[in-house]
Formats: structure tokens, C-alpha cells, sequence
């Protein structure tokens, strides 16, 4: 489904990456807003998560995109807001899979360990796989901590 909108966040590690998927979700038709950083030049990866995580919680964007060097330090980050659940995807497989089984809403990409080819792979996977359902609803359930 197209016209998703899209949040998309990387550090200075994720920089270029970043600004080759903004490219190409433009041109598939996604309604993608870029919440930073704006160069190569280093920067604190949180203070780029975090305005990405709130506009998800809040509403704003059904998805979004962030990206570092391992993906590792933003994925903790995004990953701290309740109602955020962020998936570490380096193949195809795995973004499937975090969608359908997890109902992934932000994609985290390692910007060092994959490449360009796969980071449009595992993002056009990430945004055209729908939620299952079922079995999976139940367990998702569990992951916020307000349930316990």
C-alpha cells in the first residue's frame, strides 16, 4: 500500500544509506518525512530516535525507518518508547517476519553490514508485509510492560 507515511531517521553512520531510501521511498509514492541528521558529520544517534519514536507513538507516521552504523544503538533507543517495536533487519526474512509475526512499527537497519541493494529489499519487504493476526495477536499483547 503506498502513500504509507513514512518517518525516517539515521546518525552520521547511517547518513548516506538514509539518503539513498529517502530517494527511493519518494519515488514509490510514500508520504516520508526525513527527521534527520543532515550530514555525515558526527551526532548522538538518541537525539535523532527519540523525535522518531514520539511521531510514531503519537500518530503522526504508520512506520518508520532509522538507521546507524549496527543499528544496535538506535533500535535501543526507539525501542525504550511504549507502543514502539523496532526490528533489527539485516535480510528479507527477517523484515517479513517482523512484520507479520511482531507487527514491527519502525525498521532498523545496520547501515555498516548491509548493502544499498539490500537496504531497498529489506524496506520494500518491511512495508508492503501486513500483520498476521491470530496467534500472533495474543503474544504482541505481551510485550508492553504495562501488562505485567
Amino acid at each position: 500500500m503506498k502513500n504509507k507515511k513514512i518517518a525516517i531517521v539515521s546518525d552520521h553512520a547511517g547518513y548516506y544509506l538514509k539518503e539513498k531510501l529517502l530517494g527511493y521511498l519518494i519515488k514509490e509514492k510514500y508520504d516520508v518525512k526525513d527527521f534527520g541528521c543532515s550530514s555525515a558529520e558526527a551526532v548522538d544517534y538518541p537525539d535523532f530516535g527519540h523525535p522518531l519514536a514520539n511521531a510514531v507513538t503519537g500518530g503522526d507516521f504508520e512506520l518508520g525507518i532509522s538507521i546507524c552504523g549496527t543499528g544496535n544503538g538506535i533500535n535501543m533507543v526507539v525501542n525504550k518508547h511504549p507502543g514502539i517495536r523496532a526490528a533489527l533487519c539485516w535480510n528479507e526474512e527477517i523484515s517479513r517476519l517482523s512484520r507479520a509475526h511482531n507487527d514491527a512499527n519502525i525498521l532498523t537497519l545496520p547501515g555498516w553490514f548491509i548493502s544499498e541493494s539490500e537496504a531497498y529489499l529489506i524496506t520494500k519487504t518491511f512495508l508492503t508485509t501486513h500483520f498476521d493476526g491470530g496467534r500472533h495477536t495474543r503474544r504482541v499483547a505481551k510485550i508492553s510492560l504495562k501488562m505485567y
